[in-house]
């Protein structure tokens, strides 16, 4: 299984982190996610925290205070991270986004959702999440081809008829795990993703086939989201 290693990616309004040990998200601002950065280089921690000492002393900070700040703030990252190494995400372009899914689910896909609900649900109630993405990048290998974005609608469109009848909490994050492996069970590969958004400040996980997400809600028609991690 995965060990508990630690994601970020970096966008304009700042840093998502997730600690797969926990499944805890951080979101950062631009300048704790400067700090973040200083991290990867102890050598020139130091230096760079004097260079942004001197960047917020010349708008009419106090240096000593400003400084201060910034060794307490990398302390806490330091703590966080207890020495594990951060698996950056690249910035990408934004996705297309598709909404609701006009597709009607067929007969093969509503017993793939089935199944990929159920799965969905016990593993982010029973495992760590860092077990349930070593699953889910499995899944992904198993054999078959990327699925095509009529593919991919069928079988959301019935993960989401199957949870309206779900007892429990069926939310972003089962929905799209759900779809990702039902999406396995016929034989094609969607890509689940995890990541954040800055403003409002929140978590979202969502699923991508030929490079659209798919089946947001009306209310994101403007994508806010930063990928963290990702199957593939």
């Amino acid at each position: 299984m995965t060990a508990g290693r630690v994601h970020a990616a970096r966008g304009p309004a700042g840093a998502g982190v997730l600690d797969l040990a926990t499944g805890r998200w951080i979101m950062l601002d631009p300048v704790a996610a400067d700090l973040l950065d200083l991290l990867a280089d102890p050598d020139g921690r130091a230096a760079a925290i004097e260079e942004l000492t001197a960047r917020w002393a010349a708008t009419g900070a106090e240096p000593d205070r400003v400084r201060a700040d910034l060794e307490r703030a990398v302390g806490d990252l330091d703590r966080l991270l207890a020495g594990r190494p951060v698996h950056r995400t690249p910035p990408g372009p934004l996705p297309p986004v598709r909404f609701a899914p006009a597709a009607r689910p067929t007969v093969r896909a509503r017993a793939a959702a089935a199944v990929g609900l159920a799965a969905a649900v016990l593993l982010l109630r029973l495992l760590p999440m860092r077990h349930v993405h070593t699953l889910a990048r499995a899944a992904a290998r198993l054999p078959g081809r990327p699925a095509r974005l009529g593919d991919a609608e069928s079988v959301l469109a019935a993960v989401r008829s199957a949870g309206r009848w779900w007892p429990g909490r069926v939310a972003c994050l089962e929905e799209s795990l759900a779809v990702h492996l039902g999406s396995a069970l016929t034989g094609r590969r969607v890509c689940w993703v995890l990541g954040v958004r800055f403003a409002p400040r929140g978590a979202h996980a969502w699923v991508v086939a030929e490079g659209h997400v798919i089946g947001q809600e009306e209310a994101d028609r403007v994508w806010p989201y930063l990928a963290v991690l990702a199957t593939d």
